[in-house]
């Protein structure tokens, strides 16, 4: 049986910007054969804090996207991430491969 293809809409929290998150999660999703993107978010306080937090799309097999949300919920070693916030739903638009947004 074929895996479905998702799309997961990811928010992370914690001391995450100014610490190669971005770079680190891209380098993650090609490794990991993710599609989407992650942007720093300072726009959220309500959900991010004052200081921000990332976040990102992931689509791909069903198991990559749950890896690379494991992985995030770790993150690079300098990073401190507090918790993940994930929204689960079927891709409207594919993407083609993985880009940090501004």
């Amino acid at each position: 049986m074929e895996e479905r293809y998702l799309e997961a809409h990811v928010y992370i929290k914690g001391d995450v910007i100014g610490m190669g998150f971005r770079a680190w999660t891209k380098i993650q999703a090609k490794l990991n054969e993710i599609k989407g993107w992650a942007r720093n978010n300072h726009e959220q306080e309500d959900r991010f804090g004052v200081h921000g937090g990332i976040e990102a799309v992931f689509q791909g097999k069903e198991s990559s996207v749950e890896r690379m949300i494991s992985l995030v919920k770790e993150g690079p070693s300098i990073a401190h991430v507090d918790d993940v916030e994930v929204f689960w739903k079927e891709p409207k638009e594919i993407f083609e491969g993985f880009e940090i947004r501004k």
